[in-house]
């Protein structure tokens, strides 16, 4: 069955606040599961007892931030094809010279003052709010792939049934805090038309937060509208129910695709995380601290403007870097520059009192093999150490972001527990402390006897659900899986076990109601 922990004081005072529009999750799926002998627990957000590491010295951090400073002077960002944006910095005060604003010292740092150091983004259930920022981390699922890697082992385009099947897994995983936006791209329904199919299965399918569209201004607009539809104008105006990503177009360029979107959320009050997208090497410089130099120009000249479309409005600091192989062209993942980048952009975020985005589970493996293991490995852990508060790509993520895998999607989320079991910190309770259990085993004896064991052997330690500890001889008798065959098996398990969650009836109706009304409204676009 569904084992609900008990919430944090932040997500029951969220409850609190939830209001009667939002539809509670109903029973459905816990009474599936116990059926299928399917049995999950639902974790809450993270909250760190961690500090977080700093890979900055103090004078390493005066010097990015000053460089960072003469570039956004003497050579800018450009703000492309929006004539508002710009007129909106000339208003600043920015000199604005063609496309490309120059900032004078402080002025992004000034504007960034008046948004949010934290906030809750509120989900339909109450019971599933998440914190982003302080101590706490979000995960969220991969984002944006065009190709999955199915069940039965093929690599092909993704489709709007792949699209529901992912956001169910992350309904179902325990250490899943979020359903993410675009898991992957259902490439089967038309560009113009897919964003609506895309924020319906997150409303109906799950009860987790989820993200919005930025691939168009008016698409941005259709998620705000349909977030109004589920929790209510008011609520909406007042609350963060919707997180979209932006990203900076490396180097030092903002479009107006991005820009429009921007702005659509920022001035509905709802968040956008803001993120340079950066393969060093190709689209900042092949050293770390010239690509946090290029990182602060881009982020902080777009989170002011999200403060100059409503102060107040939340908004997250992002990064999403990796290297690039100098023999082929292709990005690298899991290697010690970018993990470097991401630790120093998040020393910054902590510097503005921002909530800070990057990291995930990241490979450029085209199966979910060894490499895909140790790459992804290598970038979940600096996200952990380094206090991301928001991780995208958490889990699910291949082929450097061209494939969502169902399989890789589990073996991710089997390590998210485990993180999640670390950044809880050492216990230091009486319980924890053992010493009763220390006295009575004494020198020479052994400890599986005895009453504290006992007691505590069902929780003491985290459990993997897709690695085998047992005898070579066990393993063998029961088929010699590998890990992958073992995650292939509990997806579908999973799958198989799904009951969504209950949503209100008259919601629904009026959300399939409009989604049909826009599709109707225009032909389809492809291109």
């Amino acid at each position: 069955m569904v084992e609900e922990t008990a919430m944090s004081e932040e997500q029951g005072e969220g409850a609190a606040r939830g209001g009667s529009r939002r539809a509670r999750g109903g029973g459905g799926a816990a009474r599936r599961a116990e059926r299928t002998g399917v049995k999950l627990t639902s974790l809450p957000y993270i909250h760190r007892k961690l500090d977080p590491v700093d890979v900055l010295s103090s004078e390493a951090i005066e010097i990015i931030e000053h460089n960072a400073d003469i570039l956004m002077e003497e050579v800018g960002v450009e703000y492309r094809d929006d004539p508002e944006a710009l007129q909106m910095w000339r208003d600043a005060g920015a000199d604005v010279q063609g496309q490309r604003v120059h900032f004078p010292k402080g002025l992004c740092r000034e504007l960034m003052k008046t948004a949010p150091s934290a906030f809750t983004q509120h989900a339909r259930n109450p019971e599933r709010n998440v914190q982003i920022g302080g101590k706490s981390t979000v995960f969220a699922p991969v984002y944006g792939p065009p190709f999955v890697r199915d069940l039965d082992g093929q690599r092909r385009y993704a489709t709007i049934e792949d699209f529901r099947k992912f956001v169910k897994l992350a309904y179902m995983a325990p250490a899943m805090h979020h359903s993410g936006g675009t898991v992957c791209e259902p490439v089967d329904i038309a560009v113009n038309k897919r964003h609506l199919d895309m924020v319906y299965t997150h409303i109906r399918y799950s009860d987790k937060p989820f993200m919005g569209s930025v691939t168009a201004p008016e698409r941005a607009e259709d998620t705000v509208h349909m977030a109004r539809m589920l929790f209510g104008e008011e609520f909406v105006d007042q609350n963060c129910v919707l997180v979209s990503l932006i990203n900076c177009n490396s180097p030092m360029v903002l479009d107006d695709t991005m820009l429009g979107a921007l702005k659509v959320y920022a001035r509905a009050n709802q968040a956008c995380i803001i993120s340079p997208f950066i393969v060093g090497g190709a689209m900042s410089p092949v050293t770390v601290a010239g690509t946090l130099t290029q990182v602060l120009c881009e982020a902080t000249s777009a989170i002011a403007f999200s403060q100059l479309c409503r102060p107040g409005a939340p908004v997250i600091f992002g990064t999403f870097a990796t290297a690039i192989s100098m023999q082929s062209g292709a990005p690298c993942f899991g290697t010690p520059e970018p993990a470097q980048v991401l630790m120093g952009a998040a020393q910054y975020a902590r510097r503005y009192n921002l909530p800070f985005r990057s990291g995930g589970s990241l490979t450029g493996s085209k199966i979910p093999d060894a490499s895909a293991a140790y790459e992804s490995a290598n970038t979940l852990w600096p996200a952990m150490m380094g206090g991301v508060n928001f991780m995208l790509h958490a889990a699910g993520w291949l082929e450097g972001g061209l494939v969502s895998s169902f399989e890789k999607f589990i073996m991710d989320c089997d390590q998210l527990a485990a993180a999640q079991k670390f950044a809880g910190g050492i216990d230091m309770s009486e319980n924890a402390q053992a010493m009763g259990a220390i006295r009575e085993v004494g020198p020479g004896g052994h400890y599986l006897g005895c009453q504290h064991t006992q007691d505590n052997f069902k929780t003491a330690f985290h459990v993997s659900s897709v690695a085998d500890s047992n005898s070579f001889e066990q393993w063998e008798i029961e088929g010699s899986k590998r890990t992958e065959e073992r995650a292939n098996q509990i997806a579908r398990n999973w799958l198989d076990a799904y009951q969504p969650p209950a949503l209100e009836e008259g919601i629904d109706e009026a959300l399939r109601e409009y989604i049909q009304q826009k599709k109707d409204s225009m032909p389809d676009a492809f291109g």
